[in-house]
């Protein structure tokens, strides 16, 4: 089972970490991940928003590479998409979406892959495809794979963020987007993924790692104020937990200022233009 990381603690960690927010606490942990690493291809959302702090406080060299074909991307804010104009106005290098998968990231050029989730099971599988929502309810489309089951299969490793529930992780996945693990130690290997996959999967109530012999996901860290209880009862399948899990580290006045900077810079970036007058449907207009 993967060793705590931080420092040893009992199951109940005690009063909620001050000053900051559950969001805030996962942002700045996911962004730690990030310190050492070289290069990072980056999903839009949470994935982002790691990122661009890393850059902003543990990682000042890391170079920010986007499904778009934009290399070294410094954005003054949070892009709102991989076509934001902001990541190819401040990267050192635009390349051909092509040349991005086959060179950059199907080459091996890419330490780390950072990627999102609507669903993840307990061996780090993705889904961003679709969820069930019951019986006689059309199911829930989503965004779909766009770059991940490349990002996943090829960078040196992916770290994933998202929010902790049962919604998002679930014991079975309604739709296998991206493979993280497959169903055990040996299946990025026999599909012959040069990748490690995923390496840790953090959250707003602490960090997940796969279990070197079995590759299923084990709670090795809980952030300030939260206990097991109330991750496994996040948890749709039995979570497993080290032997006694590490305390991640309160984000410091510093971390907080530059994420909270990035976020208030964002709420002010440009709104979308308008489509023109000419393009917009007539409202006397019957539609087909």
């Amino acid at each position: 089972m993967p060793p705590a990381r931080a420092t040893a603690a009992p199951a109940s960690t005690g009063a909620p970490a001050p000053r900051c927010t559950p969001d805030e606490l996962m942002e700045v942990n996911a962004a730690r991940a990030l310190a050492g690493a070289r290069t990072c291809f980056v999903g839009i959302g949470l994935p982002s928003t790691a990122a661009n702090l890393a850059r902003r406080t543990v990682n000042p060299d890391l170079v920010l590479i986007y499904e778009s074909g934009t290399i070294g991307s410094k954005p003054t804010r949070l892009p709102l998409s991989i076509g934001d104009g902001e990541l190819a106005d401040t990267a050192d290098s635009l390349v051909s979406v092509p040349e991005m998968f086959n060179y950059w990231l199907q080459g091996g050029r890419i330490d780390v892959g950072f990627l999102g989730a609507a669903q993840v099971d307990r061996f780090a599988n993705i889904n961003t495809t679709v969820v069930r929502r019951g019986p006689g309810r059309p199911e829930g489309r989503l965004p779909g794979a766009g770059g991940a089951p490349e990002i996943a299969a090829n960078c040196g490793r992916v770290l994933m963020v998202l929010r902790h529930s049962r919604r998002n992780f679930v014991d079975a996945l309604d739709f296998v987007t991206t493979l993280g693990h497959g169903s055990g130690p040996r299946d990025r290997a026999a599909l012959g993924l040069p990748g490690a996959g995923p390496t840790a999967v953090i959250t707003d109530l602490g960090v997940l790692r796969p279990d070197p012999g079995t590759a299923e996901l084990v709670l090795t860290e809980l952030h300030p104020g939260v206990t097991v209880d109330q991750v496994r009862a996040a948890t749709g399948w039995e979570l497993k937990v080290a032997g006694r899990p590490g305390v991640t580290a309160p984000p410091t006045d510093d971390e907080l200022a530059a994420l909270r900077a990035l976020k208030a810079a964002t709420g002010q970036a440009p709104p979308v233009p308008a489509a023109p007058q000419s393009a917009r449907p007539r409202k006397d207009t019957a539609a087909p």
